[in-house]
């Protein structure tokens, strides 16, 4: 399971979707985690999620830990499957329970309520091809999967008992 978890192939558009989504969600996952960009940290972002939205303390952590180590996560390659998932739920969830209502389009006028979801939209397009193919190349998945074979491989191989056994040694002394 853990083999199907960490495999990927050497894609560079898998790279490069990697690398667009943990570079757009990083910042968003900042502003809820740290208050940096005009967020508001992580006791106010908190609050917000399980006051005003009123989303239960567990989901409203969840959706702070996936944007901000998410990302790091997405960038570096490492979890891609975990991370992408992650990035999707939120997405769904965030379209869902707020951006869905105000309509497709963002605010770039500021004369909606709020903003649309062709953001969301995108950043699935980006994020369930991570999902099910992995991170593509240059991901640390895979030097973690070659680490685990390799450590696999030579756990095994001590396992085995030697070509020479204690009998065989006995049989020839004698």
């Amino acid at each position: 399971m853990l083999e199907r978890f960490l495999k990927t192939d050497v894609s560079k558009t898998l790279f490069f979707q990697r690398l667009l989504l943990g570079a757009v969600m990083l910042p968003h996952g900042a502003q809820k985690l740290l208050g940096w960009f005009g967020g508001y940290g992580f006791s106010g972002t908190m609050g917000y999620f399980t006051g005003a939205m009123q989303l239960p303390g567990v989901l409203a952590f969840l959706v702070i830990v996936s944007e901000a180590f998410g990302s790091l996560g997405l960038l570096l390659g490492l979890g891609t499957r975990l991370a992408a998932f992650g990035a999707t739920v939120t997405m769904v969830g965030a379209v869902l329970t707020t951006h869905g209502q105000v309509g497709f389009f963002m605010n770039w006028f500021g004369n909606q309520p709020g903003e649309g979801f062709e953001y969301h939209l995108l950043a699935l397009g980006l994020a369930l091809p991570l999902v099910v193919r992995g991170g593509g190349a240059f991901a640390l998945d895979r030097r973690l999967l070659a680490a685990l074979t390799l450590w696999r491989v030579r756990a095994q191989q001590t396992d085995r008992p030697s070509a020479v056994s204690e009998r065989s040694l006995a049989d020839h002394a004698s």
